[in-house]
């Protein structure tokens, strides 16, 4: 009981929030590598994780069975669910992808807000077990088991300094890097007829039209970047 209640009382300890200088500089370093093209084509798979997360979780919720998920080298992602083709949880199970990164990164915001980092880490290390349960294709595998690794990595043996830092870096990259996928499927749309993105297939099961989705996750993964920023620096606004 005593050792039970020890490793209740550390996950919920707090640590203190790096310097001022180091907390903006993460939040640099996120914004160029979600910026930097060369950069962002090998981190965005971070947020390709948590895009196809998103669809999972929100499918179970809403009682649809989930199959699997596939990540591709392209940094692409599928998760596959069986239920209603239309309906409720078929809409929120395609609105959760494009905001799950966003609406992520705002709930560890908060949790790092309170220096609550050891809980935060632990979180993160769960819901990527959680989700390599559904993987089911190799790469998938790797890219999850490489990613699960280093978070355990920097839970089990960084310094609370260096915790800290890299919980920064993190939640600034997801909360920066949800914005740039919205702006990246409208690009594609004008480029291509191909109408099997997910603002796509919302328009086809509801009447507003892909745009309005579009601007939509746009909206919405802004304010997140904005009370995420707030919370992450106290009084930026």
């Amino acid at each position: 009981m005593d050792s039970l209640f020890s490793m209740f009382e550390q996950l919920f300890q707090t640590q203190p929030s790096p310097d001022y200088p180091i907390v903006v500089a993460t939040g640099l370093v996120a914004v160029a590598a979600v910026v930097v093209n060369v950069v962002w084509r090998r981190v965005r798979n971070v947020i390709t994780i948590a895009h196809e997360g998103g669809h999972a979780l929100v499918a179970l919720l809403t009682g649809r069975q989930l199959h699997g998920i596939r990540l591709h080298s392209d940094t692409s992602g599928v998760t596959f669910t069986r239920g209603r083709e239309r309906g409720l949880s078929a809409i929120l199970t395609l609105l959760a992808g494009y905001l799950a990164p966003s609406l992520l990164g705002l709930g560890l915001a908060f949790l790092v807000g309170r220096g609550l980092i050891v809980l935060l880490l632990w979180v993160s290390l769960a819901l990527l077990v959680a989700m390599a349960l559904f993987i089911r294709n190799l790469y998938g595998l790797v890219t999850m088991l490489i990613t699960g690794l280093l978070v355990f990595a920097v839970t089990w043996w960084a310094e609370p300094d260096v915790q800290a830092t890299l919980a920064y870096l993190g939640v600034w990259f997801l909360l920066i890097g949800g914005v740039r996928p919205v702006w990246e499927v409208h690009r594609q749309r004008l480029r291509s007829r191909d109408r099997r993105s997910d603002p796509d297939q919302l328009a086809g099961i509801t009447p507003l039209p892909a745009v309005v989705w579009l601007l939509f996750f746009a909206m919405v993964n802004l304010a997140c970047l904005a009370l995420g920023s707030q919370l992450l620096i106290p009084g930026i606004w």
